[in-house]
């Protein structure tokens, strides 16, 4: 029962921090690329390589603490599904070039996140 509210709990802050840093990205950016999924995506691949290298590696917490931060928090903040509905609403408006650039930064940024932060979770 304390795994579902820790990631009920994560869950929920992650959906309302996701949904605040999408809503002032975007306001301030061209909307053209989905910057505010980008941008949100890749912190999202960098929060967790760091967090749970840093948590099994560095620092141990409660097992209830890293599944409210892993599955709950970043769960609900990162955005693949919103991502895939993007790339293709891209695709579809003819827009295939920003759609490649879109897909291709994404995966490789967000790669690179999880790697840095793993890199800096051992470094610590």
């Amino acid at each position: 029962m304390q795994n579902i509210i820790s990631i009920a709990i994560g869950g929920a802050l992650g959906a309302l921090s996701r949904y605040e840093l999408g809503v002032f990205i975007s306001t301030r950016w061209n909307k053209e690329f989905p910057i505010h999924t980008f941008l949100i995506n890749v912190s999202g691949a960098f929060l967790l390589g760091f967090l749970n290298t840093f948590f099994l590696e560095k620092y141990t917490v409660s097992p209830y603490i890293r599944m409210g931060i892993g599955v709950g928090f970043l769960g609900a903040y990162t955005t693949f599904s919103t991502f895939g509905y993007e790339t293709i609403m891209l695709i579809k408006d003819g827009s295939i070039l920003t759609a490649a650039l879109y897909t291709g930064l994404s995966v490789l940024i967000g790669f690179i996140g999880v790697v840095l932060g793993i890199g800096l979770a051992r470094l610590l």
